[in-house]
C-alpha cells in the first residue's frame, strides 16, 4: 500500500512549463505586467494573445489611463481606439529610449569583408556589400539564419528584402534570391540598364537609380522594366520608394524629384539651398516629410503638401551616408556618416537632440555560430565636444544604418556589425 495521501503524489511527464499553467494563474501573471509589456506579451503566440484579449486586460489598462486624461468610457470604436492609443504609446517610449536612455552595444564579425550595407524588417536583418554574400541574422540572438551567395561576374551595389525575397543590385543586372534557396537573374533584354547606384524595393515592383539620371521599374514577377523615368539630368544617388505610390530620388547635383510609379513623368522637383551631392534619403508618409543627407554634412527637410523646405542644418562636418527613421515615427530622426557619430536629429525642426559615440574598449560577450558576440557601452556626447579628441576606433564611418524599436543597427565597412541597444 502506498503510503503517500492520493493528494501528495508527484505527477510525473516531464518538468512543468508556462504552458502546462491554467488560464486563471496566467491571468493573474499578466495582471502584473505593465501595459507594454502586456501588448509585447500578446505577440508571443496565439494561446497567449486569446488569454489577454478574453480577460480584456489591455482594454482595462486603456481606460484606466482615459481616465486619469478626463475621459470616459468607449463612445467609439474600443478596438481601433485602443490600437492608436497603444502605437501612440509605443512611438513615445522609442522617443524617449533614444533621446534619453541608457545605451549598450552588441558587436559581431558578420563578414570576411567589409559590411556596407543594411536593412532591418521584421525583426531580421540582412547586410552584405564586400565579400560577394548576403547574409539575413536573427536580432533575438545575432545567428545568421540565411546566407546568399552573388555571382563572381557581378559585383552587388546594393539590395532589400521581404518575407519571401531578395532583391539584388549587381552593377547593371537585377536577381532574385527566393527564401527557399533558389537564385534567379533577369532576362538580359529586359534586366541590363545604365550602370545602378542604388535600388529600392516594394512588393511587386523595384526601382533601379540609374547613372545617367532615370529611374527604371521593374516587375519582379513579369520580370520586365515597365518604365523608364527621367528623374535628373545628373547621376541619380539615392531614392526611397514606398507603398503609396511614390518615387523619391536624390542627385549628385543636389537636387529631389518626385513621380509616381505609374506615371513616367517627374512630377515635382525639389531644391536645397546648397548644390552638394546627396547621399541619403528618407521619406516619413506619416507626416509627408523627405529628409536628405548631403556630402556637405547637411541634412534637409521638404513638406511635400507644400513643396517647400521645412529646415536645412549643418548637423556633421562631413559627409552624411544614412539618414533613418522607424516606420510609425514623426519625432527622431537617426544620422550617420563618415565622421562615425549616431546623431539623433529632431524630425520637425532639424535640432540636433543627441550625439552617441563607443564608450571605451568592446569586450567579449555570449558566442553566436559567426563567433564571439561584443558588447560595450555608448554615451552621449555633451553640446560642446570637439568630435577630432574622440578615437576614431570608438567612431568609425558608418556607411549605413537601420532603425528599429529601440535599437539602430550600424555598418562601417568593416567585418563588425553593431546594434545599439536603448533601454528606457
Amino acid at each position: 500500500m502506498d503510503p503517500t495521501p492520493a493528494g501528495n503524489k508527484k505527477r510525473h511527464g516531464g518538468p512543468t512549463t508556462i504552458h502546462s499553467l491554467e488560464h486563471d494563474i496566467l491571468c493573474i501573471v499578466f495582471s502584473f505586467l505593465d501595459l507594454f509589456d502586456l501588448v509585447r506579451s500578446s505577440a508571443v503566440c496565439k494561446s497567449w494573445n486569446a488569454i489577454i484579449n478574453k480577460s480584456k486586460l489591455l482594454q482595462v489598462f486603456y481606460l484606466k489611463q482615459r481616465r486619469k486624461m478626463g475621459f470616459v468610457g468607449y463612445s467609439e470604436s474600443s478596438e481601433k481606439s485602443l490600437n492608436v492609443y497603444l502605437e501612440e504609446m509605443a512611438m513615445e517610449r522609442h522617443r524617449l529610449a533614444l533621446r534619453e536612455g541608457e545605451i549598450g552595444v552588441d558587436q559581431w564579425k558578420g563578414h570576411s569583408l567589409g559590411v556596407k550595407q543594411c536593412r532591418m524588417k521584421m525583426g531580421l536583418l540582412l547586410t552584405g556589400v564586400g565579400d560577394k554574400v548576403m547574409r539575413l541574422w536573427s536580432l533575438e540572438n545575432y545567428n545568421c539564419v540565411e546566407e546568399y551567395s552573388t555571382p563572381d561576374t557581378a559585383s552587388l551595389v546594393d539590395f532589400d528584402f521581404d518575407e519571401s525575397k531578395i532583391v539584388g543590385l549587381l552593377g547593371t543586372r537585377l536577381c532574385i534570391w527566393r527564401r527557399s534557396g533558389t537564385k534567379s537573374m533577369f532576362p538580359s533584354r529586359e534586366g541590363t540598364f545604365a550602370k545602378g547606384l542604388c535600388m529600392r524595393y516594394f512588393d511587386p515592383e523595384a526601382v533601379v537609380g540609374c547613372e545617367d539620371g532615370t529611374a527604371r521599374v521593374f516587375d519582379m514577377y513579369s520580370k520586365s522594366c515597365s518604365r523608364i523615368i527621367r528623374m535628373h539630368d545628373g547621376p541619380l544617388s539615392c531614392l526611397d520608394l514606398r507603398d503609396d505610390q511614390l518615387i523619391i530620388s536624390g542627385s549628385s547635383l543636389g537636387s529631389v524629384s518626385i513621380s509616381g510609379l505609374l506615371s513616367d513623368q517627374r512630377i515635382a522637383k525639389l531644391r536645397s539651398r546648397n548644390s552638394t551631392d546627396l547621399r541619403a534619403l528618407s521619406f516619413n508618409p506619416c507626416s509627408h516629410l523627405v529628409f536628405a543627407g548631403s556630402t556637405s554634412g547637411y541634412t534637409t527637410c521638404w513638406d511635400l503638401r507644400t513643396m517647400r523646405i521645412l529646415w536645412d542644418k549643418r548637423v556633421s562636418p562631413n559627409v552624411i551616408y544614412s539618414l533613418q527613421h522607424l516606420g510609425n515615427d514623426r519625432s527622431t530622426l537617426v544620422v550617420g556618416g563618415i565622421d562615425g557619430v549616431v546623431r539623433l536629429i529632431n524630425q520637425n525642426t532639424g535640432e540636433i537632440l543627441s550625439s552617441i559615440v563607443l564608450e571605451g574598449k568592446m569586450l567579449s560577450g555570449s558566442r553566436g555560430n559567426y563567433g564571439v558576440v561584443e558588447r560595450a557601452k555608448g554615451r552621449r556626447l555633451a553640446e560642446d565636444t570637439h568630435i577630432d579628441s574622440i578615437p576614431r576606433s570608438d567612431r568609425p564611418p558608418i556607411t549605413c544604418l537601420a532603425v528599429g524599436m529601440k535599437k539602430i543597427v550600424t555598418t562601417h565597412n568593416s567585418k563588425y556589425i553593431r546594434m545599439w541597444k536603448f533601454r528606457n
